[in-house]
C-alpha cells in the first residue's frame, strides 16, 4: 500500500470456506383422522331418560360437524362410529335401547348439518362401558352420551 506516510508491503492469506447448508426444513406433520375425532370431536350429552337434543349439545355437535367433514375429505374411506351411552340407572335391556335412539338422534342432528350420513355407524353400548363410576349425578351426567369413535 502507497500513501502520504510511505509504503508498506505485507502478505495476506485469505480462506473462504463455504457455510454448511441450512438443515431441511420439519416434514410437515398432518393430523391423523383418528387423533382429530379423538381431539376435535366431543361428546354430545343428554338429560336423564331421555334421547333428544340439548341446547348444549347441539352447540357441540355443529361443531363437530364441521371436524367430521374435514376428515371425510381428508379420508375418503372412514366411517365414524356414532356411539349411544346411558348412566347405570335402568335395565339392560332398555339402556340399550335408550342409547341407540341417543346414537341415532346424534346422527340424524349431524346429517341435517351435511355430514354424510353414509360415512356415520351407529351402536348402543347401553350402561355397558361407562366413563364413570360413582353413583352421584355428576358421574351418570358423564355417561349419557354419545360418543364416537372411528369405525372398525
Amino acid at each position: 500500500a502507497t500513501g502520504p506516510g510511505g509504503t508498506s508491503t505485507r502478505d495476506v492469506t485469505i480462506t473462504v470456506t463455504s457455510a454448511e447448508a441450512p438443515p431441511p426444513p420439519a416434514p410437515v406433520t398432518s393430523e391423523s383422522v383418528t387423533d382429530m375425532i379423538n381431539n376435535d370431536v366431543h361428546d354430545a350429552y343428554y338429560d336423564y331418560d331421555k334421547s333428544d337434543i340439548r341446547d348444549d349439545a347441539r352447540a357441540v355437535l355443529t361443531s363437530d360437524a364441521d371436524v367430521l367433514k374435514k376428515v371425510f375429505q381428508k379420508d375418503a374411506t372412514v366411517n365414524v362410529m356414532v356411539e349411544g351411552h346411558c348412566d347405570e340407572r335402568g335395565s339392560a335391556e332398555y339402556n340399550l335401547a335408550l342409547g341407540d335412539r341417543r346414537a341415532t338422534a346424534a346422527k340424524d342432528f349431524l346429517v341435517q348439518l351435511g355430514v354424510p350420513a353414509d360415512r356415520l355407524k351407529t351402536i348402543s353400548y347401553g350402561k355397558e362401558r361407562p366413563q364413570c363410576t360413582d353413583a352421584t349425578e355428576e358421574c351418570y351426567q358423564k355417561n349419557r352420551r354419545a360418543h364416537f369413535s372411528v369405525a372398525q
